[in-house]
């Protein structure tokens, strides 16, 4: 090492020779007991995933289940590291953000899950060739960086919407003779309106078709006092059991169900621990499962990307929870096995929907 060059770092031109020596032998001692030098800085052998949630993890069951799946399949696989990035409400923020991943060049996958991210991630894959997507809940056919997975929401619906109307026609104590029903929203979205909403006034037909559905929006995903406007303005105008859809909103309109002793029902997962006797029916995507699946695919290098599946009932990925003790204690027997007879005709293949992509 000349001293001319440590003179340009700042250094005194003439450094005691001494220190020259002793610097030189500790670089020398660093390198050969094996500290990491550009080489090995990165581990080529780690898997590592970015996980996208276009929102935020807590108070929604979709992103809850991604995550967790994410995380077992990572737990799983030695080497495999994991980062999640909530991205937030302004959905004009989505594609920045997974652009930014992707631009980083750190992660072997990105993953998310919602009906916009496909078409976010086959933008963003025009600057990054070389990025891997896994997106559920979410539609792509034919792209070979991106591998999705779409739920059969509209059975989904009608499940949860036949268990709305037995309850409405039914003598539990909360329930009146009004043959009316409520489905709260979030927001309004394509697969709200063009899939849910109409799958579950299907199911509410298919038990009575005098029922009526009155559809309500509280404007986005977490405003819990609105949430418990729109449920009381419903229960006052005669409806008796609420779908609600709403994420955080979700909390405000259990309370005034509680405080009327009317009924709820739950989108997504198990929501019966929520509010026991309130909480009545719940139809859920095994969400989890899926992610976890799909996860371990792509670390093993097995997930086909450019296909597109649509999973459902008979798949085992939408379901209605049956065997919860807080469902079997607080509805009747007789609404119980009307709902399960809906179940085994529907995973016979008896009765099935298509479901629309986007």
């Amino acid at each position: 090492m000349n001293t001319h060059r440590i003179s340009r770092l700042g250094l005194p031109a003439l450094l005691p020779k001494y220190i020259l020596f002793l610097a030189f032998c500790l670089v020398f001692a660093a390198h050969i007991s094996g500290a990491p030098g550009r080489e090995d800085a990165v581990k080529t052998d780690t898997f590592a995933i970015a996980v996208f949630i276009p929102g935020v993890v807590a108070g929604s069951p979709t992103y809850e289940m991604l995550v967790a799946g994410v995380e077992r399949a990572a737990s799983e696989r030695p080497d495999t590291t994991v980062k999640i990035v909530e991205g937030g409400f302004n959905q004009g923020d989505w594609e920045g953000s997974v652009t930014a991943l992707a631009a980083a060049g750190s992660y072997a996958l990105i993953v998310s899950s919602n009906p916009a991210l496909p078409e976010i991630c086959r933008r963003v894959s025009e600057d990054f060739p070389e990025q891997h997507f896994l997106v559920l809940d979410g539609h792509l056919d034919g792209h070979e960086k991106i591998h999705t997975v779409l739920y059969n929401q509209m059975e989904q619906a009608y499940l949860i919407g036949h268990m709305g109307g037995l309850v409405t026609t039914g003598s539990m104590p909360g329930a009146n003779s009004d043959l009316k029903v409520g489905l709260i929203a979030g927001t309004e979205y394509p697969i709200m309106n063009q899939v849910i909403r109409i799958g579950f006034e299907l199911g509410l037909k298919s038990v009575n078709a005098e029922i009526r559905l009155d559809f309500r929006v509280v404007g986005n995903w977490y405003d819990a006092a609105k949430g418990a406007d729109l449920a009381a303005g419903m229960f006052d105008s005669g409806t008796d059991v609420i779908l609600t859809i709403a994420g955080g909103a979700n909390q405000g309109v259990i309370s005034e169900a509680r405080k009327r002793g009317k009924y709820v029902l739950w989108f997504d997962s198990n929501g019966y621990n929520e509010a026991p006797g309130i909480v009545v029916g719940c139809s859920v995507l095994n969400q989890e499962q899926m992610a976890f699946e799909k996860t371990i695919l792509a670390i093993d290098g097995g997930l086909t990307y450019g296909s597109a599946e649509i999973v459902g009932v008979r798949d085992g990925y939408v379901e209605f929870v049956e065997d919860d003790e807080r469902y079997v204690e607080h509805v009747p027997e007789s609404i119980r096995s009307s709902q399960h007879a809906l179940i085994l005709s529907m995973t016979s293949g008896k009765i099935e929907f298509t479901m629309p992509v986007f």
